[in-house]
């Protein structure tokens, strides 16, 4: 049965509800505290626009002084007051009011602890983007700096603060891609397939309408048992590598038993890389804790993911990669399906084996209709698929139309 149109009113619910849901998790699911502004009067909807069409606001002192703060503690009474004041939320002062809520909500003492500098700014100029403190504010509760799991030891008392505990709205950013960091498995795996991306301009959406996207067969919880014990030993900052003594403790937790030449080989730097440990686990028989199988066929998925971005860039015509007009592009949202294919996982040899004897397969059948009904489509590339490999590793995505914009 196909689902119809979602009507308004449960579009609102839905975003007072993440709202709301929001604001408690920065509480620690005791209290919430709402901002809104002191000028507004009891029929909100109607004095907005009149109370933000001569409003200044020259400094902090200026903002503090319009600013009406209630301290709510029942779920109900939080729904109810958001509701309430939705229009505000939605007028162009909405994104600073929600998000002194989240500061307030979670205490301002509180959140200058999170942080690894307190003395950074939390909204950066000129842009005002916001900072990772932030996103991690709205995201887990918790102003952190970092997107890896737990903490990191940096010795001598030092440490670094990262993401506590798994998430019900997940991160992945274009940074990853690039090798600036590495998000950990807490805000890669969220409780729901939904996910915040990052780009270099600003944030858009990332989600599948069905939850078993996230689920693992046996080869990839093995998989990623064994990620963790790698990055458990990881004192590099995300770096990818770890030191011998490290090693030896990730063999022993994820009860993986390498030939001793192996070993010694790895070892023979001083240090361990995450990629070269990786292609003798995938060259290690299951028997021996590793993830050789001789099938050749290791869990490929198939399913949907869809993009959206609020302001996304349209370049009508060509006409920016023509350079021809002076014209800017059109921002306007955008929402595109992902078909999203994650191929087995191979050796390189097993990998280039198969391209091979499929090249050969095809060419000598190309007058068959079977075959090319059959053949798969090239995979296409943008932005937004150097993030979904973040989370998928050797996915392989195609969409119709217009690429997915993550600027």
């Amino acid at each position: 049965m196909k689902a119809g149109p979602v009507a308004s009113w449960q579009l609102c619910k839905a975003l007072i509800r993440s709202m709301g849901e929001i604001l408690f998790t920065c509480g620690s699911g005791k209290r919430v505290i709402i901002v809104t502004l002191n000028v507004l009067g009891h029929d909100i909807d109607e004095t907005v626009a009149r109370a933000l069409e001569g409003l200044s606001i020259e400094s902090a002192s200026d903002l503090q002084k319009i600013l009406r703060v209630e301290t709510y503690n029942a779920q109900a009474a939080v729904y109810q007051r958001l509701q309430a004041t939705l229009p505000i939320f939605r007028s162009r002062m909405g994104a600073i009011l929600f998000l002194i809520s989240a500061l307030l909500s979670r205490g301002l003492d509180a959140v200058q602890a999170d942080r690894d500098d307190p003395t950074l700014p939390l909204v950066t100029a000129p842009f005002g983007h916001a900072s990772q403190e932030i996103v991690n504010l709205l995201l887990c509760g918790e102003a952190v700096a970092n997107v890896f799991d737990g903490r990191m030891d940096l010795g001598g008392g030092m440490f670094l603060k990262g993401v506590s505990s798994n998430v019900e709205v997940g991160f992945l950013t274009l940074l990853e891609s690039l090798n600036f960091c590495k998000v950990g498995q807490n805000l890669k795996c969220p409780r729901w397939p939904i996910w915040v991306v990052g780009s270099e301009s600003h944030y858009t959406v990332l989600f599948a309408l069905n939850t078993s996207v996230q689920e693992e067969n046996e080869l990839e919880e093995r998989e990623s048992q064994i990620r963790r014990a790698f990055d458990a030993q990881d004192q590099s900052g995300g770096g990818g590598f770890i030191s011998v003594e490290g090693f030896h403790q990730v063999l022993r937790v994820a009860n993986i038993r390498l030939p001793q030449e192996r070993v010694d080989n790895l070892c023979g730097s001083g240090f361990i890389v995450w990629s070269e440990f990786w292609q003798v686990i995938l060259d290690l028989d299951r028997s021996l804790g590793g993830l050789k199988d001789s099938s050749g066929l290791m869990g490929k998925k198939v399913f949907d993911l869809y993009h959206f971005n609020g302001i996304a860039k349209s370049d009508l015509n060509g006409q920016l990669a023509a350079g021809g007009s002076e014209t800017p592009p059109v921002q306007r949202p955008r929402l595109t399906k992902l078909k999203v294919s994650v191929p087995p996982r191979w050796t390189p040899e097993e990998f280039m084996a198969d391209m091979s004897s499929t090249s050969s397969s095809v060419g000598n059948e190309q007058d068959s209709k079977d075959t090319d009904m059959t053949k798969p489509e090239p995979p296409q590339h943008a932005p937004v698929v150097d993030c979904v490999r973040t989370r998928w590793p050797r996915a392989v995505c195609n969409w119709v139309g217009d690429p997915p914009s993550i600027v």
